[in-house]
Formats: structure tokens, C-alpha cells, sequence
């Protein structure tokens, strides 16, 4: 086994804002290149803040136990994977409705171009530890990864998400990120399966799908799973570790930035989808960077 490689440059990139609606950034083209570029924008100085009240959430009896996260939809504005009596949980349930508000409205106001575009999907609230947290090699996001799911296929729409470290007790939330996509899809492509004529259409018909994957899924499947089977690559891969401070933010998307959890515990976070024709730079997009290499279309 070799030893860790470290980067040339960093993959954090620190950002000084304070405010859940910053001004107008004059510098929107640049600070859009770099996240489109996968780096994890991080935000120190942007808090999400608990009122007294609302403090008494941070802690993991409020999860059922059943669901890894306390999830909200924006669309039912609902909560589920709760347990509580019901005024708890409309307290719960209006706490993480104002981190979604704070979060996507965040999103627009550095990134207007996006707007138009965003699908807004639920926000979370994970109380749980992530040490300890048992798990099948797939499952384990202790390992680098990029995010891709088996039942959701989604052609090429990019996964953006906003972070906010919540502990009470000044503990970070620890990452692991990895190296580049074009490095890492050049490092992984030539090994990954081939997807056999109508398996996109027997999976779909068997409901084990939602969609038909299209080659663009099964690829990003694949790649997240040879990531993390290969033990060699984890310890050996370029990376940094970066300790996300209590009381900070940051954003990534998530289907581009190799990432892995290591360790913290109350998290919110808010996912939302965009469609590689909304981004600044389509050319940057894990899709086109893989058309690229494999030269044909892919989605």
C-alpha cells in the first residue's frame, strides 16, 4: 500500500460570506467556474443559527430510527423519519422548512443563472453520529465517492447541495475530498462494465428503476461503485482531509466533488437538481467530461 498523495491545490475554495442573501457577487462568472469545476465552496463566517427553543432537537432521540436522516419536502412540506408527539414535529418540521428557504434562496442570490432551472428536492437534518454507523461497502460513505443512485436515474442532471455544520459542541464534520473528475473518470472509465442492449429497459420494467437508465447512469453508477470496492485506491488516491467547523457552510456538487464522511454529527443539508443546460459551463459536467472521453452521446 502506497501513502496518501497529497494535492498541487487545494479543492476547498473559502468564500467571506456572513449573510443567507449576500449582495450580488461581482465575481458570480468565477466563483460559478469553480464549483462547476467540482471544488467544495466553503463559507466559515455563514451560520445557520437555532433559536433557544429549537436546541433542544440536537439530539438523536428525535430520529425514528428507521431512516438515516430527517428529511423535508418542500413540496408536501412534510417531515418524515421523526419521532415525537405532533407539536414537536411542527416545530421540527418549521425548522428545516427555514433552512430550506434560507438554503435555496442562498443558491439564487450567488448563482442567478441557476434559477430558472433548480429542481428543488428535500432538505435533511441528520442528528445521527457518523462514526460507528454499520454499513455494506456500497453504503459506506466513509468511502471517496461521487453520488449516484441505482433506483433514480436522472441523465445527466447535476446534484448540488448546501451544507450547515450544526454541533453544539465545536465538533467538526470531517471530509475526505478527492481529486478531479476528468482525473478520476480517465483513472476509472476503461475498467467499468458495459451496459448490455435492453438491461435499462428490464429494470425499469421490473420497477427496480424509476426511469430507464441511460448510459450516462450506468457509467456514474458504476464509477461510484469501483470507487469505493477498491481499498487500494482510497488509501493511495490524491486527497485532502478537511475539518468542516461547527457553525460553517459549504456546497459542492456532489456527483463531481470525490468525497467521503468520515466523522461529525448535526447536519443540515438542502439537494437540489439542475440540468447541465442551467450550469455556466455545460462543458464541466461530469456528462460532457465522460462524452468527451467516451466520444458519443450519453443521455
Amino acid at each position: 500500500m502506497g501513502a496518501i498523495k497529497k494535492f498541487r491545490m487545494s479543492q476547498i475554495e473559502t468564500l467571506a460570506i456572513d449573510g443567507w442573501l449576500p449582495p450580488r457577487e461581482s465575481e458570480e462568472p468565477r466563483i460559478a467556474a469553480m464549483l462547476e469545476s467540482g471544488k467544495v465552496l466553503l463559507l466559515p463566517n455563514l451560520r445557520f443559527e437555532l433559536r433557544s427553543d429549537e436546541r433542544r432537537f440536537l439530539d438523536p432521540r428525535w430520529s425514528d430510527r428507521k431512516s438515516k436522516n430527517i428529511s423535508y419536502d418542500p413540496a408536501s412540506k412534510t417531515i418524515k423519519g421523526a419521532f415525537g408527539n405532533d407539536a414537536d414535529l411542527e416545530d421540527l418540521r418549521r425548522l428545516l422548512e427555514r433552512f430550506h428557504l434560507r438554503a435555496t434562496g442562498l443558491i439564487t442570490q450567488l448563482f442567478p443563472a441557476y434559477a430558472a432551472h433548480l429542481r428543488i428536492a428535500a432538505a435533511s437534518f441528520r442528528p445521527m453520529p457518523v462514526a460507528g454507523r454499520a454499513s455494506s461497502w456500497r453504503k459506506d460513505d466513509s468511502r471517496l465517492h461521487i453520488d449516484a443512485f441505482p433506483s433514480r436515474p436522472n441523465r445527466g442532471e447535476r446534484i448540488l447541495r448546501v451544507f450547515a455544520n450544526v454541533n453544539p459542541n465545536d465538533v467538526p464534520r470531517v471530509w475526505r475530498v478527492g481529486e478531479p473528475f476528468p482525473d478520476l473518470a480517465q483513472r476509472f472509465l476503461k475498467k467499468l462494465p458495459r451496459q448490455w442492449p435492453g438491461s435499462a429497459a428490464l429494470l425499469s420494467a421490473l420497477k427496480i428503476t424509476k426511469s430507464r437508465r441511460s448510459a450516462y447512469d450506468h457509467l456514474m453508477l458504476h464509477l461510484h461503485d469501483a470507487m469505493k470496492f477498491d481499498l487500494d485506491y482510497q488509501k493511495t488516491a490524491p486527497q485532502e482531509t478537511v475539518p468542516f467547523a461547527a457553525g460553517s457552510c459549504w456546497i459542492c456538487f456532489s456527483d463531481q466533488t470525490s468525497h467521503a464522511v468520515m466523522s461529525g454529527q448535526y447536519l443540515f443539508e438542502q439537494t437540489l437538481h439542475l440540468p447541465v443546460a442551467g450550469m455556466y459551463n455545460a462543458d464541466s459536467s461530469p456528462l460532457r467530461v465522460l462524452e468527451k472521453l467516451r466520444k458519443r452521446r450519453l443521455a
